[in-house]
């Protein structure tokens, strides 16, 4: 381990192997690091909160506080974050509430500058936050999803995998998997084409999903009818399937 001279470390904390704590860095309470991550001057960790293997804590960031919500009440709560995540400068991640007792971030995610994730919200492995997008309280977030800057993403909502929501929308509504969200005013406008060959997936279910996106937004049916005509021309592709159940399971209603 480096652990500069001028930070502060409870000798409640964990680090494992390889850690490094830069220059006026403070590490409070029942802190677990993982091998090989690193945290940057004057980052602030506290609490139960872990930080996976090769985890990167940029300076002033903040992970592990008690949550912004009035009926905290000083429950035993934590942080969890998978491996290789970072935290850019002046990002802010809360500890959960006794409501779900965890906030959750998964492996390999990036959370850019004055990014804000809220009490309990849980982000799948390879998520992307950039610069100032804000994430209230409940949140869900599939899988390789991308939030734009400053974006403001409701409590309760749930953001598919593979989603990708422009700069400053504005979401208080579930995001269907695989969607394109832009903003001004904010909409789903398609499948997000880019960011799913980027990932591998093949061209064949790039078109189902564009057949499935045009049957549940574009053609004149109810949502009931909608997801029955997905069924029935595009039942058994996977991606398809999924996009079904996740509309049936919402209960905010998806954004249209």
């Amino acid at each position: 381990m480096k652990i500069h001279a001028t930070a502060v470390v409870d000798a409640a904390a964990e680090l494992a192997a390889g850690v490094e704590v830069g220059p006026y860095a403070v590490i409070a309470g029942p802190v677990r690091l993982g091998a090989g991550t690193t945290v940057g001057a004057h980052a602030v960790i506290e609490g139960r909160t872990t930080l996976g293997p090769g985890c990167r804590v940029f300076p002033h960031a903040v992970l592990g506080t008690i949550p912004q919500d009035l009926k905290y009440a000083g429950e035993d709560t934590t942080l969890e974050v998978g491996a290789g995540t970072t935290f850019r400068e002046f990002v802010s991640c809360n500890r959960g509430t006794r409501a779900a007792g965890a906030t959750r971030i998964g492996g390999g995610c990036l959370l850019m500058a004055y990014a804000h994730v809220a009490h309990d919200c849980v982000l799948s492995d390879g998520v992307v936050l950039a610069n100032c997008a804000t994430l209230a309280g409940h949140v869900d977030v599939g899988e390789y999803a991308s939030v734009g800057g400053l974006a403001a993403i409701h409590q309760f909502t749930r953001i598919g995998r593979y989603a990708y929501i422009g700069g400053m929308g504005r979401i208080s509504q579930d995001v269907i998997p695989y969607g394109l969200v832009r903003a001004d005013p904010t909409k789903v406008v398609g499948i997000n084409v880019i960011g799913l060959k980027r990932r591998g997936f093949a061209p064949e279910v790039l078109e189902a999903l564009r057949r499935a996106y045009h049957i549940l937004f574009r053609e004149e049916l109810n949502t009931s009818q909608a997801l029955a005509k997905m069924k029935t021309e595009l039942g058994g592709i996977a991606e398809v399937e999924e996009l079904i159940a996740f509309v049936n399971n919402s209960e905010r209603g998806i954004l249209k």
